[in-house]
């Protein structure tokens, strides 16, 4: 399974020098489309010589520039695909004796966890276990129960956890209950959600910390996002799949509970002494 550019980097910035390091940055804020400019105009944006912008490259494992820019140009294609696309030009199933819709899940689900680094995910779990903060998830239209399903797990183990369900305008209303010492968690797929990210841009200026659950070719959300989570979601169907983002999800309230067991323990054996 081909590695997208957003996972190489994920898989190889912790060896970058600072200069590679910021021209990874940088594409990532903004992704694919810096790096489908210039040399010297990505070298510009990211503030490094045009020579560090081709051992970047070099470092991603392309031979020169213009290939780097086929694969992003090939992501940005797959990106913008519509569920009818993808039914009049499905992906050629895989030979084994499971069914394709089942080997494509287990592989999006081993090359998520592939990509992901211990230590974000440790990251992510202390976040969302500090109680300084208020926890808000949301999702789009195919993720947003990912985000509720979450959201009913955390909102049991601790306090001030909330979904925000409904419509756009009914997110915007709770901008005003968030600051600096919360999160908020997005889940967001192909084809990306421009509500989800004018919201995530106005929390994001209102010094909220961003986790974004996405896929391998990154939702825009990226660049507000304080935390990024690429998990693969393509399948032989004409919908993306989740399943890979959901056990990621459920990674995490595991992590979680168990960093707050003292705590979570104690509420849960409160509300069963209210029931």
């Amino acid at each position: 399974m081909i590695s997208s550019i957003a996972e190489l980097i994920a898989d190889r910035i912790g060896t970058m020098p600072a200069g590679e390091r910021r021209a990874a940055q940088t594409l990532i804020a903004s992704y694919p489309m810096i790096g489908l400019k210039t040399v010297a105009e990505f070298s510009t944006a990211a503030g490094v010589s045009s020579p560090t912008i081709l051992r970047f490259v070099a470092r991603l494992g392309f031979q020169n520039y213009p290939e780097f820019q086929s694969s992003l140009q090939d992501e940005l294609a797959a990106q913008l695909q519509s569920p009818a696309i993808r039914t009049l030009n499905p992906p050629s199933p895989g030979g084994g004796t499971a069914s394709p819709m089942l080997e494509a899940t287990l592989d999006n689900m081993r090359e998520t966890f592939r990509h992901l680094s211990d230590k974000q995910l440790a990251d992510i779990a202390a976040r969302l276990a500090e109680r300084r903060g208020k926890t808000f998830l949301v999702g789009g239209r195919f993720t947003d129960p990912l985000a509720r399903y979450m959201a009913a797990h955390l909102a049991v183990i601790q306090p001030d956890v909330f979904h925000l369900a409904g419509q756009e305008s009914m997110w915007r209303d709770r901008l005003i209950d968030m600051g600096k010492r919360d999160v908020l968690v997005i889940f967001d797929i192909r084809r990306y959600q421009d509500s989800l990210v004018r919201f995530a841009e106005k929390a994001h200026q209102r010094g909220v910390q961003i986790v974004l659950f996405t896929d391998q070719w990154l939702s825009p959300i990226s660049r507000f996002a304080r935390h990024v989570i690429a998990g693969r979601t393509a399948v032989p169907s004409a919908w993306d799949s989740s399943a890979a983002l959901f056990v990621v999800a459920e990674t995490l309230i595991g992590a979680v509970t168990r960093q707050l067991e003292a705590d979570g323990a104690r509420r849960i054996r409160e509300m069963e002494g209210l029931r």
